[in-house]
């Protein structure tokens, strides 16, 4: 067996410690940086050099580092629901516990002068009118409008057809939005909103978004897996949110080259891989361990998790307009991944892509559509586990149960059955 970390992953921690420390610094010196949601456009703000932590990042962060549960102890304080979409929520009480929230080797999430979401549905939009009217932020909040007409395997077409697949009448609108957008950040950062630098952004964030794709079917054509999933996260994700960067592009193709001299060089992160999983839902940040036990005790290693793939298939957008390609880019993302059929003919074809055996599906409250993704998954022949817990909210979860839940579905159900290699 092999536990030797990638080098990128290790790199894309150093970069991101650093990089955080350096916003912290610039915050502590009057300079206003925002708060934004994953599926908000973030390279509008990159164009206009505006600093921003990225809501679900920081919360991931806390959760792995026990500063979770303070921050929704004082959402509790102030009045609100603690168990409310946790994963949106931790950042607003830890910066209403300030520097008593000091989260272990990080330090200190610094208050934004602006947070910016999408009101993905009437929780959302109520958490982040509590940034304004309970922290006095200012708030941005982009609509979200609903699909008519989902398009049959999106992701083969997306990035050059994005105008047809994600619809002209939404994207007319969250473009209207980036313009009531545009003098909030000029006001904020004392530039003029400049369009090359936004279609250089764009071009990097599509460079990055390639080499992703490489990387995603790199694995799912390897036999051993070369590579663990808690490592491809972080060297994913946290080039993703430097998107539109060099270093973001150079980050994601290093990913690539790294793996491919694993799987040259045929090396497995089991010795003896018995079985292949895909994960679905986010990342249980408390508990990360959850992956290795599963690889040492049984053989059975995560092929796949959302955070490569939607990186692969969902954010390359060629030609147009460059704030109606930014739109486009980010409507659509609840239905890609949680609404039937666009999620679910998704989720099937990675599983067949990935050669998987079977599926853990962690379900949280908040996300809809996961009883449909669980149906499609076990029509196509692939047996799913669902494991209903919150990912970053570990009140409720008894680590011991879940880990003899899942070991006996394993046992029940993957290993009885043929291998679909």
């Amino acid at each position: 067996m092999t536990d030797d970390r990638l080098r990128t992953a290790r790199e894309a921690l150093r970069h991101q410690r650093e990089w955080f420390a350096e916003l912290r610094a610039e915050a502590e010196a009057g300079r206003p940086v925002a708060l934004v949601n994953a599926d908000v456009p973030h390279e509008l703000f990159r164009a206009f050099d505006v600093p921003y932590v990225v809501n679900q990042w920081w919360s991931s962060v806390a959760a792995s580092r026990g500063a979770a549960q303070s921050g929704l102890d004082a959402v509790a304080r102030a009045g609100l629901p603690r168990d409310s979409e946790p994963y949106n929520t931790i950042g607003l009480g830890n910066v209403l516990n300030g520097d008593a929230d000091d989260v272990p080797g990080w330090g200190v999430l610094p208050r934004p002068a602006l947070v910016a979401t999408d009101r993905t549905g009437d929780v959302t939009g109520k958490l982040f009118e509590a940034w304004r009217d309970v922290v006095g932020v200012e708030l941005f909040a982009f609509e979200s409008a609903v699909q008519t007409a989902p398009v049959e395997e999106w992701w083969q077409t997306v990035a050059d057809q994005w105008e047809h697949v994600v619809g002209s009448r939404r994207i007319d609108l969250m473009v209207a939005e980036l313009r009531e957008l545009i003098p909030v950040l000029e006001r904020i950062s004392g530039r003029a909103y400049d369009e090359t630098a936004l279609r250089e952004i764009m071009r990097l964030g599509n460079e990055q978004a390639e080499w992703n794709r490489r990387t995603r079917d790199l694995i799912a054509a390897a036999r051993p897996l070369p590579v663990r999933v808690t490592d491809t996260i972080p060297a994913v994700m946290l080039p993703q949110w430097h998107r539109g960067t060099e270093w973001g592009r150079d980050a994601a193709r290093a990913l690539h080259d790294e793996i491919a001299e694993r799987v040259e060089a045929g090396r497995g992160v089991v010795a003896d891989e018995r079985a292949r999983l895909m994960w679905i839902g986010r990342g249980l940040w408390f508990d990360m361990d959850f992956y290795r036990h599963f690889e040492e005790q049984y053989g059975a290693v995560f092929v796949w998790s959302m955070y490569l793939s939607i990186a692969a298939d969902g954010y390359a957008r060629y030609g147009g307009d460059p704030l109606r390609a930014l739109a486009s880019r980010f409507i659509g993302f609840p239905e890609r991944l949680y609404v039937a059929p666009e999620a679910t003919e998704w989720y099937v074809d990675q599983a067949q892509q990935h050669g998987v055996d079977g599926v853990v599906h962690l379900v949280s409250d908040d996300p809809r559509g996961g009883w449909a993704i669980t149906r499609a998954l076990e029509e196509a022949g692939i047996p799913v586990f669902v494991l209903r817990a919150d990912n970053a909210d570990e009140s409720a979860y008894d680590a011991a149960s879940v880990r003899a839940q899942v070991a006996d579905w394993l046992e029940s159900r993957v290993e009885a059955a043929p291998a679909r290699r």
